[in-house]
């Protein structure tokens, strides 16, 4: 199986990212004062950090606040024209956008993104995708607190909610307005407790096991520890008390495609180095003996039944692909995403 290179730029202590080459690199301010700066300020089309680089994906640490593409009529920053930015070779003319993003970030997290560059990479990684053998870790700060139980799994079922001016919401099974809720799992380590000004903090790991929309942010406050940062599920505060970004970041992303393991990491946003408001005290799981269960544990076999959309082969006992059901295919290869479960 092939391999890119990977790195993770200027992490800082404790991150547990790691450099395979040259290949991929920090596109903006070099240094730690760089790193600082492009952390704390929103981002900007300069700005574009790739930390895996092969002939087929890219990865690249999405900066916070920044929308994936955007068919708005105003200029605004989007990742999608970063990319045109620093790779207009790459960019595919029988795309709308020009680059096909194997997966979706929400607007305000920052992290780990993969990018197809042809369709025949962006069927595989929708394989992996499907077949849920994709393994995903993020970083959070949770408010409200400290969460007691360093390790648990979190697990209620998540529907879309139904009530007024709550529409574009997710929710919890049982609330009210709650429409279709759907199994969703959400594995949580503690990493560290401080405070993030002056307010008691939890910093977390956490893996979906499944991918529902904004799960891992449903989840964390149906704990009752929002993401400090999250203003659709968190408490509301005033304006000067606002944290300047939602603290959310997808550190990690494992597809293990046919042709390739991509496997990125990214530099760890919240440390004290980066972010002064953020204190922490207490260390209850080290974040390097994580990353190496992370990268040893072996892939997720396929879920059962699952092939991907553009399988040529057939299982038993199912009827041949349908025009209806290749043309879906065709379609996703030149602009699918998915939903995002952060």
């Amino acid at each position: 199986m092939r391999r890119g290179s990977g790195v993770a730029g200027s992490p800082g202590a404790g991150t547990g990212c790691w450099s395979q080459g040259p290949a991929a690199a920090s596109r903006g301010p070099g240094g730690a004062a760089g790193l600082q700066a492009s952390t704390m300020e929103p981002g900007r089309i300069e700005n574009l950090s790739v930390v895996y680089q092969s002939q087929d994906f890219l990865v690249v640490n999405k900066h916070w606040d920044l929308r994936i593409d955007s068919r708005m009529w105003r200029e605004t920053p989007t990742l999608q024209k970063q990319l045109r930015h620093h790779f207009p070779e790459l960019a595919d003319p029988d795309t709308y956008y020009g680059f096909r993003f194997c997966h979706q970030l929400d607007f305000s997290t920052s992290g780990a993104l993969c990018v197809a560059l042809n369709k025949a990479a962006a069927g595989s990684a929708y394989k992996c995708f499907k077949e849920r053998r994709v393994t995903k870790a993020y970083l959070a700060l949770q408010v409200r607190g400290h969460v007691q139980e360093s390790r648990m799994t979190i697990n209620y079922a998540i529907g879309r909610n139904s009530t007024e001016g709550r529409a574009h919401t997710m929710c919890i099974e049982g609330t009210q307005g709650c429409e279709n809720p759907k199994p969703s799992l959400t594995e949580l380590v503690v990493l560290e407790y401080g405070l993030y000004a002056g307010d008691p903090v939890s910093k977390v790991l956490l893996q979906p096991l499944t991918g529902r929309t904004h799960q891992l942010r449903v989840h964390c406050s149906a704990l009752s520890h929002p993401v400090v940062g999250d203003l659709t599920y968190g408490q509301a505060l005033d304006q000067e008390d606002q944290p300047f970004r939602m603290m959310l970041h997808a550190f990690y992303l494992r597809i293990p495609t046919h042709t390739e393991r991509v496997e990125a990491c990214t530099p760890d946003p919240f440390v004290p180095a980066l972010d002064a408001c953020w204190s922490p005290h207490t260390l209850v799981q080290s974040l390097d003996q994580l990353v190496q269960v992370l990268r040893a544990a072996p892939d997720p076999d396929p879920t059962e039944g699952s092939p991907g959309p553009c399988s040529t082969s057939t299982p038993p006992n199912k009827p041949p692909e349908t025009e209806a059901q290749r043309a879906s295919c065709l379609q996703w290869l030149s602009e699918w995403t998915l939903e995002p479960d952060n």
